[in-house]
Parts: C-alpha cells; sequence; structure tokens
C-alpha cells in the first residue's frame, strides 16, 4: 500500500485482470506460475564525482525524488587508473524497488517518463537477459516530472533493471506486454 492507504493501480489491474489472462495466454496449469514483478533495480553513475565531490550529494537527492527512496552509496572495488578512479571512491548511487513502491514506479516509467522520452521509437525487445530480467536506460534523468529542468545542473543517465519472477524473456515479455510496455515493432527487410 502508498503513504495514503491505496493499492497501487498496476498491481490492482494485474490481480484483477492480468494474471488470469497470462495464465490462459501462457497455458500455465498453477496461478503461482505466472509471471510476477519481483524488484525494480535503478543505478545512476556518478563518474564526474571524480571532479567535483558535491556531485554524489545531487545525484543522491535527485534519486531519491524519482523513487521516493534513499539511494544507496556505492563506491569502486579496485582502482583504475584511467579514469582517475581510487578504491573506495563513490561512483554510482542506486535503489532497489520492492512492494508498492515497485509497482507505483513502474507506472510512472511506463506512462509518464517513457512517453517524454525524445524521438522515441520503442523500446528494444532484445533487451532481455535470458532470465526474464529487462535492463533498460535513460540518457538523462528530466524525464522524469519531480526534476525540475531549472534546478538541475549536470544531466545523469541512469539504468533500470525490472526483475520478474519469469523463467524465460517469452513469459517476461508477454508479462509486460500485458501492461502495454512499448517494445519497438521490428520490421523485417524486404
Amino acid at each position: 500500500m502508498t503513504d495514503n492507504g491505496a493499492t497501487p493501480r498496476l498491481k490492482a489491474r494485474f490481480y484483477d485482470e492480468v494474471a488470469a489472462a497470462l495464465q490462459d495466454e501462457l497455458r500455465l496449469g498453477n496461478p503461482m506460475e505466472v509471471p510476477r514483478l519481483h524488484k525494480i533495480v535503478v543505478n545512476m553513475g556518478i563518474g564526474e564525482a571524480v571532479r567535483d565531490r558535491k556531485q554524489v550529494g545531487v545525484a543522491m537527492k535527485e534519486l531519491a525524488l524519482i523513487t521516493g527512496q534513499k539511494p544507496r552509496l556505492n563506491r569502486a572495488r579496485k582502482s583504475v587508473a584511467g579514469f582517475r578512479i581510487r578504491k573506495g571512491m563513490p561512483v554510482g548511487v542506486s535503489v532497489t524497488l520492492r512492494g508498492d513502491r515497485m509497482w507505483e514506479f513502474f507506472d510512472r516509467v511506463m506512462s509518464i517518463a517513457i512517453p517524454r522520452v525524445r524521438d522515441f521509437r520503442g523500446m528494444k525487445p532484445s533487451s532481455f537477459d535470458g532470465r526474464g530480467n529487462y535492463s533498460f536506460g535513460f540518457d538523462e534523468q528530466l524525464v522524469f516530472p519531480e526534476i525540475h529542468y531549472d534546478q538541475v545542473s549536470e544531466t545523469r543517465g541512469m539504468d533500470i533493471t525490472i526483475c520478474t519472477t519469469a523463467t524465460g524473456d517469452d513469459h517476461a515479455r508477454a508479462f509486460m506486454s500485458a501492461f502495454g510496455f512499448p517494445f519497438r515493432v521490428t520490421e523485417s527487410l524486404y
């Protein structure tokens, strides 16, 4: 449940409509086999923190605004001289969303953030990892309405991984398509 006690819109839709339809479509005998959302991981790299330490706090604040949850600071595991990174330096921030926050974020990504991407032609249907997880990225954090354009000092990209309980890519693709996830239509070349 959200802060106001209401069930997220897509979660209610999943249990009311989508789960039964997916069970029939995928010919699953047990309703517990139906693919579900497991977690959503949002990762934002902060490579510019090498030059400016204040960017770490700014990135953490922006990711907290976008996800509604305090992000975790990720540090370098080893030194890389080519990138001027030493072991222990902050290199990114990440958030793992579960429960109702995960459903609300999934809804906001599909209904608000993706339509705000410039020159959008659909999400790549080949970005599944073979185990039912889908990863994609945004080039800038400005696609989320929580981030005000006037207050942004530097644009940052972010990677989003949607983890499902699906056993394979076909089941995960069917799960996401049931919600209207905007996959790119592949065209034949003849």
